[in-house]
């Protein structure tokens, strides 16, 4: 159905309205389109809840995204929904990514990939706040909007005032004929499966992968950016097992969750590659547990959040082995001096952190630019225990919707 549609259903027969048209009542054919689901995929199976499912799920998602889209052996990526606009896109004046919660988080992570392999000025926008602003749009300008459902009212608004401006519109949904996929010019199923849980999960990482391959897609002319690109899809190849080795930690984050359920608040820090990975994780603890939590970067510690760390403050750190590292360590000197006691998020195979006495949860090394992806994965475990030991609902959090369709 189409906005202003009125179904009437009689005698075992439907019949569709416009309610706009000039003659009232109008009948109109529309198209039939078959939702291919398997019914195991909106089914719990062994899981207690749908978020934990798809948690679970994601060494599957990631593939999902990634099949017949990357080979492997000729470190070739093709995007069949975008390949008639690459060289538009190329010469753009600069990326727009516009989106909201934590499709929004997904642009944050990826931003400086995009902007490394693709040379481009690359902003994130909230959607609602770009809207606020009446912000400039161009003719050669790219906006790229990015929704799960492709249905999120302030999405699809600003979409439309940035294709009345005459920008070439891109599309990044997980369903197929939706508003946003309809009404873009070309664009990425980013083909995570149905997802039921309200607190996005296996959608969050597809996203972020999906536009990892677009900032592949856009570098593969460029001869400075080869070892960098094969670097970056060899990671993608071990992606699905790496994830399958994070979810082994999930006994040791439950162990986390009872010690921290208790608690009011809770401060995620870090910085570089994965400060979009503090604010998902912030965020999926706020959605699901209705506790407090706030995602910093770690450099603007001392600008402030640093007032808040005291020895009964619940802290977690991601401290990857990455050029920002140093700058990492510097933040959880900071916060040991004043008696914070956080839970590190660190690589397995880091000797320095390792031999420090602390907390810590260990992930797998892989390429800077996808760390994101494997440390995002013990803060959803971690909201989700959390929220399970508080007795809540976990896949309906209060007052949240799936698909956010009003402005």
């Amino acid at each position: 159905m189409e906005d202003d549609d009125l179904a009437v259903v009689r005698n075992g027969a439907l019949t569709i309205h416009r309610t706009q048209h000039e003659v009232s009542g109008q009948s109109t054919i529309r198209e039939i389109i078959e939702l291919k689901i398997e019914l195991q995929e909106i089914m719990k199976g062994n899981y207690s809840y749908f978020m934990q499912k798809e948690i679970f799920e994601q060494p599957e998602s990631v593939v999902n995204t990634m099949r017949g889209r990357v080979n492997f052996n000729t470190k070739k990526v093709i995007l069949g929904g975008i390949k008639d606009y690459i060289s538009e896109i190329r010469r753009c004046r600069r990326l727009i990514l516009i989106a909201c919660g934590t499709s929004y988080h997904s642009a944050v992570a990826t931003r400086q990939l995009l902007e490394e392999l693709s040379e481009l000025p690359v902003m994130v926008e909230l959607a609602s706040d770009f809207l606020d602003r009446n912000t400039p749009v161009f003719r050669d300008d790219v906006c790229m909007f990015i929704s799960q459902s492709g249905e999120t009212a302030d999405t699809i608004l600003a979409l439309r005032y940035c294709k009345q401006r005459g920008a070439l519109i891109l599309g990044f949904t997980n369903t197929v004929g939706s508003s946003i996929s309809r009404e873009s010019h070309c664009g990425i199923h980013i083909n995570a499966g149905p997802e039921i849980g309200v607190a996005s999960t296996k959608a969050y990482t597809s996203q972020f992968l999906a536009l990892v391959l677009f900032g592949l897609v856009l570098s593969e002319d460029s001869i400075s950016k080869e070892s960098r690109r094969n670097d970056i899809i060899n990671g993608l190849q071990r992606l699905p097992e790496l994830i399958k080795q994070v979810l082994n930690c999930d006994k040791k984050v439950r162990e986390f969750a009872e010690e921290l359920y208790k608690q009011s608040s809770l401060l995620v820090m870090g910085r570089g590659f994965n400060f979009a990975t503090c604010l998902e994780g912030a965020l999926k603890v706020k959605e699901l547990t209705y506790m407090h939590s706030e995602g910093i970067l770690a450099g603007e510690l001392k600008h402030g959040p640093l007032a808040m760390v005291d020895d009964t403050m619940p802290i977690v750190m991601i401290i990857m082995d990455d050029p920002v590292k140093i700058k990492c360590m510097n933040a959880y000197s900071q916060v040991q001096a004043r008696g914070g006691q956080p839970i590190l998020i660190c690589n397995d195979d880091d000797e320095e952190l390792i031999k420090l006495e602390n907390r810590r949860i260990t992930v797998p090394r892989t390429v800077d630019c996808l760390q994101g992806i494997l440390c995002v994965v013990p803060m959803q475990l971690l909201s989700f225990h959390i929220a399970v030991l508080r007795g809540y609902d976990v896949d309906c959090p209060r007052n949240l919707a799936k698909s956010v369709t009003v402005a």
